[in-house]
């Protein structure tokens, strides 16, 4: 260890119980003495460990390169990666900054790697579709992520001039037939390009969106400053995402202008449907209803059957000759007579 920051306390203090010391001691140690370089010479020797040279530094980028930096671009993990090769290796860890560099290095090296395989992937025509993505009568100050197109955007096709890669790169708008035809336009626009179905083969999908992630974000003038490889695979690497995501996004918009129609279908004709007609469907038929007989108000509160001829009808409760109110109906006005009686109207009082 070069200082006391790089011992753990808890080692400090497992060590210290061992050999029966206090840990407040190791606080007076001189770890920049030559005392403290003869110790550490003795503990390489015991252990087998030596100092990380030059060429341990190469082979330690080397190694990264071709076992981990192909898949890991992450800077933490590949540092992690890096110490348990070194423990491994025997190999004493170096400083941070130096390890900052080897994994700098070794991530360096596996995209060059990886950059020529897939360089020497790609045909004449293809390299020169891409090429022309960025040539130089393209705007350059075209911003690196074009804005969405909405519904009534008007555009420029009047020359042959027309910013391919801005297309490319721009996202879809509102969901109509217009913002479709546009994405059919750019899909057909993307596979005129030609690209090997197998150009990407065995490089990890991580890598291949960090190269795409690289080339939206630049403008075309800032591609045609890099190396001729590197260019054309960061816009391979574009192309080919945009292909699958423009194909996804197409499939999107076919099943929100279907589920468009059918809703104005729906709001234009109510009577057609699905909860009309399942409502429709458990009434019963009029044809098969029971017809509903008149009300008589004989039947609702006489007790036994009787013949209009012989039977005599009840008089109404209020149906009394007498203009006294006090008086009381007798036998003889209720049998009066066999015909149905008349309604009687009450003396004005």
């Amino acid at each position: 260890p070069k200082g006391r920051f790089e011992l753990p306390d808890d080692a400090v203090a497992h060590l210290g119980r061992q050999v029966k010391v206090a840990d407040a001691e190791l606080g007076f140690y001189d770890f920049t003495g030559r005392t403290a370089k003869a110790h550490r010479k003795e503990i390489r020797e015991a252990t087998g460990f030596h100092p990380c040279t030059v060429a341990d530094a190469k082979a330690l980028a080397a190694w990264l390169a071709v076992h981990i930096a192909q898949e890991e671009r992450r800077v933490e993990q590949v540092r992690a990666q890096l110490l348990a090769h070194c423990r491994t290796e025997r190999i004493e860890p170096p400083t941070a900054e130096r390890v900052a560099r080897i994994v700098d290095s070794g991530i360096r090296q596996a995209d060059d790697r990886l950059i020529a395989a897939v360089a020497g992937r790609l045909h004449a025509a293809p390299a020169a579709a891409l090429e022309a993505l960025v040539s130089a009568d393209t705007d350059e100050e075209e911003p690196a992520e074009a804005a969405p197109r909405t519904e009534g955007t008007e555009e420029n096709t009047s020359g042959p001039d027309t910013d391919v890669l801005s297309d490319i790169k721009a996202s879809p708008g509102n969901v109509s037939l217009a913002t479709a035809l546009d994405e059919i336009t750019k899909l057909e626009a993307v596979r005129a390009i030609g690209l090997p179905p197998d150009l990407f083969a065995g490089i990890h999908p991580k890598v291949v969106t960090a190269w795409r992630c690289r080339a939206a974000v630049e403008s075309p003038s800032h591609l045609r400053t890099h190396p001729q490889p590197i260019r054309l695979v960061l816009l391979a690497a574009l192309v080919h995402q945009r292909t699958c995501e423009i194909t996804d996004t197409l499939v999107d918009l076919l099943n929100s202008i279907v589920h468009k129609i059918n809703a104005r279908a729906e709001r234009s004709s109510p009577r057609s449907s699905p909860s009309a007609t399942r409502r429709s469907a458990t009434r019963a038929p009029s044809s098969t209803r029971s017809p509903r007989s008149p009300w008589n108000p004989r039947k609702s509160w006489s007790r036994t059957p009787s013949t209009p001829s012989s039977a005599a009808p009840r008089a109404s409760p209020t149906c009394c000759t007498s203009t006294n109110p006090g008086a009381a109906a007798t036998p003889a006005t209720r049998s009066a007579s066999s015909s149905p009686p008349t309604p009687a109207t009450t003396a004005p009082g």
